[in-house]
């Protein structure tokens, strides 16, 4: 339950950058996370890189949501939250874009990367060693 779940929630941050529609209070998620891959972390490619974050956020938290090849993509998610985190500064504000929630998630897919998709799992049907 917790792996689907932690893939749902993925899911619904990157739907809105596939779409390109607006999540929360981000009027274009794609181009923030654009900005901030180009101008806070100041790495090269930031459209690409974006297009990257935006399939693991959905095609991987499918993935994950169903537990097929649940290590690997957990892992890319835990990558992915280091990065958040250290973009965000080490700031842990309960309210205003802490890091709070990107260390939390990251260790959630940490566990998961570690622990596997478990017995309810794709992975486990296909008799995948992933």
């Amino acid at each position: 339950m917790l792996r689907f779940a932690f893939g749902a929630v993925m899911f619904t941050h990157g739907v809105p950058k596939a779409l390109r529609t607006s999540h929360g209070s981000m009027a274009d998620p794609m181009g923030g996370s654009i900005n901030l891959i180009q101008n806070v972390m100041g790495l090269p490619f930031a459209p690409q890189l974006a297009f990257l974050v935006m399939l693991l956020e959905t095609i991987g938290a499918i993935m994950l949501a169903l537990g097929l090849w649940a290590r690997p993509v957990a892992f890319l998610i835990a990558l992915q939250m280091v990065g958040i985190s250290y973009a965000l500064g080490p700031t842990w504000p309960w309210i205003d874009r802490g890091i709070e929630f990107p260390v939390l998630m990251g260790f959630l897919a940490l566990y998961i990367a570690v622990r596997g998709s478990g017995r309810f799992s794709m992975d486990q049907k296909l008799r995948l060693s992933i």
